[in-house]
């Protein structure tokens, strides 16, 4: 049989009496382990390990959980930025000290924390949150939309609308929502003869190829990557290479440089 501590970790680290006891876990061994020390009492019917999450632990004296941004970055969804200040989901909806609260049910489905993130982040980051709940397929596509029915939400359903599962990596759907946006034509995982699957495919001419932190991790993946680039020269397909940091920091300068190069090579046909 399960200690209190090991219910406890299974939970997080931190949790109410009435899940306590639905895990099998007695009033009389939960006392006992507040008396030994093993749990901690840090609200009325709320109980924590010793080292839980802080953040978990404020959230449970305020009888809220982890919410939008925050309980994206635990789900393992796609997040540009992480917080200064947690959010969290509450069904009281009342202000948390040093916390931005979203009135929900608790805990959130991954579908109430996509929309909270719709309806919270600036556009690109709600985005990447939803196309990688989608990609993983925790979130279905119509829930998605039949969650914003008034027409006052039309700009949420316009980012839905972007919405493209088959994206690779965060900086790919960063790098297209920016494209995008500047009226440009973006192909997603575009087959070239001999080359593979090219990350971004703009206006039917300039490719695009996203380099992530693990990029180049081993010599093999360094000469594939040369292959791939000279194949895509042979092709006729000129490409250029992004990072993360640069769509997020450099967003103008990023469009810049595409805009740039589709002239270049359009002047040269």
């Amino acid at each position: 049989m399960r200690t209190v501590a090991e219910a406890l970790a299974a939970m997080g680290g931190v949790s109410g009496t009435s899940a306590l006891i639905r895990a099998g876990v007695s009033r009389r061994k939960l006392e006992g382990a507040v008396l030994e020390g093993s749990v901690v009492r840090v609200a009325r019917g709320v109980y924590a390990l010793p080292g839980a999450d802080p953040v978990l632990v404020h959230a449970a004296r305020h009888h809220a959980v982890p919410g939008c941004v925050t309980a994206a970055v635990s789900a393992g969804l796609w997040v540009v930025k992480v917080p200064h200040l947690p959010h969290l989901s509450a069904n009281h909806g009342r202000p948390i000290p040093g916390c931005v609260v979203h009135r929900s049910n608790v805990p959130p489905t991954h579908l109430d924390i996509v929309c909270q993130s719709l309806r919270c982040l600036p556009p690109i980051e709600a985005l990447t949150i939803a196309e990688s709940a989608v990609k993983q397929g925790l979130v279905q596509l119509p829930a998605l939309r039949e969650r914003f029915p008034a027409a006052r939400e039309k700009a949420i359903l316009g980012v839905v609308a972007k919405i493209r599962p088959q994206s690779g990596s965060i900086i790919e759907t960063m790098a297209r929502y920016l494209l995008e946006e500047a009226g440009l034509t973006v192909e997603l995982q575009v087959n070239i003869p001999g080359m593979g699957h090219l990350d971004l495919l703009v206006d039917g001419l300039l490719g695009i190829e996203t380099d992530g932190y693990a990029h180049h991790s081993s010599r093999d993946a360094y000469r594939e990557d040369r292959r791939r680039w000279n194949v895509g020269v042979v092709r006729g397909v000129p490409t250029l290479r992004v990072t993360f940091e640069m769509v997020l920091n450099e967003p103008l300068e990023f469009v810049r440089m595409v805009k740039r190069a589709l002239a270049t090579y359009r002047s040269a046909q």
